[in-house]
């Protein structure tokens, strides 16, 4: 079973910059749906962007023009490069991979970034 290991998480001032890595234990496949979500505290877990095969990428509306999600196919890692940095954007980040044909639904343990106003 594959497992995924985010990275990357710190304290940031607002408006500054992180780069949160998920590293799994094999390729990401072309048919893998890669996603970001992040739990603020106190609330559920949201979806921040997903990487679907075929499609382009989709942001939540909170994130969009800020968070970019980057990975690769036959790659390991997937990135969320994240500018502009706001206090609401404190919170644990999760990787997720999901592919329905392979059964495979597998989370990351987070990472924790909080943001300084």
């Amino acid at each position: 079973q594959v497992q995924l290991v985010e990275s990357g998480g710190a304290l940031a001032q607002a408006g500054g910059s992180l780069t949160l890595s998920c590293t799994a234990t094999h390729n990401f496949y072309g048919d893998d749906h890669l996603s970001w979500y992040r739990r603020p505290p106190g609330k559920e877990r949201e979806l921040v962007a997903v990487s679907s095969p075929g499609a382009t990428t989709t942001y939540a509306d909170s994130v969009k023009g800020r968070f970019l999600l980057s990975r690769e196919n036959g790659e390991k890692i997937m990135y969320l490069r994240m500018n502009n940095l706001k206090p609401e954007d404190t919170g644990v980040y999760y990787c997720n991979l999901r592919n329905s044909l392979m059964g495979v639904d597998v989370w990351g343990q987070g990472t924790q970034v909080t943001v300084s106003s």
